[in-house]
């Protein structure tokens, strides 16, 4: 059974750290926007508004029709955001390892404030999952001492459809539609919205995401 260590490093590139918010509807394909969708991106338009960073050390971009995040470093996150600005709002997209270990983690963020403080719901492709928070740049699990288990996560390769609720007080992990962990926090009120996925001991994470959207809850 493994657990998240901590500290975690976390490392937005270099593009999340002066994003503009908004807070009017958007729809990253173009078209009507479906009544209670604040947001949603399939990311065909790379003029979308996310990160669009490569290094040697990893990505967070646009790439043939989906948005890509692969971490080549060890114990290392890296993520990006849309630049939008929300309270209590519902989170989905559609999220598949690409390559690197199974041994990885990767969700959604929401009530994102800066690169040092926001929440995220995090599965692994081994089967686990969690809901964090970043604190002053600390990292720590809500309400658990280690990452667990969950039968509903798709394990592998396999295509999970993840989602996030922050409503309020309560924020709720959902996995291919079975609610898989609930939890209270009140560290913060709104904040932006985005994609994460990093490391563990093996590098070289790839996960690939899809038909984003944020709902109201």
């Amino acid at each position: 059974m493994r657990s998240l260590r901590l500290p975690f490093l976390l490392v937005a590139l270099p593009a999340s750290l002066a994003l503009a918010c908004s807070l009017s509807p958007v729809v990253g394909s173009g078209g009507d926007v479906p009544e209670g969708v604040l947001f949603e991106d399939d990311f065909s338009d790379s003029s979308s508004g996310w990160d669009s960073v490569r290094t040697e050390e990893g990505m967070t971009d646009y790439d043939g029709g989906v948005y890509r995040i692969v971490v080549n470093q060890p114990e290392t996150d890296y993520w990006g955001n849309p630049g939008r600005d929300f309270v209590d709002v519902r989170v989905e997209v559609d999220a598949t390892k690409g390559g690197g270990p199974d041994d990885n983690d990767y969700g959604l963020i929401c009530r994102y404030q800066d690169t040092e403080n926001f929440y995220a719901f995090l599965i692994s492709s081994d089967g686990f999952y969690a809901i964090t928070k970043v604190v002053n740049g600390e990292y720590e699990l809500i309400g658990l001492d280690a990452m667990q288990p969950s039968d509903s996560i798709q394990q592998g390769g396999a295509t999970n459809r993840i989602r996030g609720d922050c409503v309020g007080t309560t924020l709720t992990l959902y996995v291919n539609g079975d609610q898989v962990y609930s939890v209270e926090d009140d560290s913060y009120a709104s904040g932006d919205v985005g994609l994460i996925a990093g490391t563990f001991e093996e590098t070289g994470a790839d996960i690939r995401f899809d038909n984003f959207t944020v709902r109201e809850p």
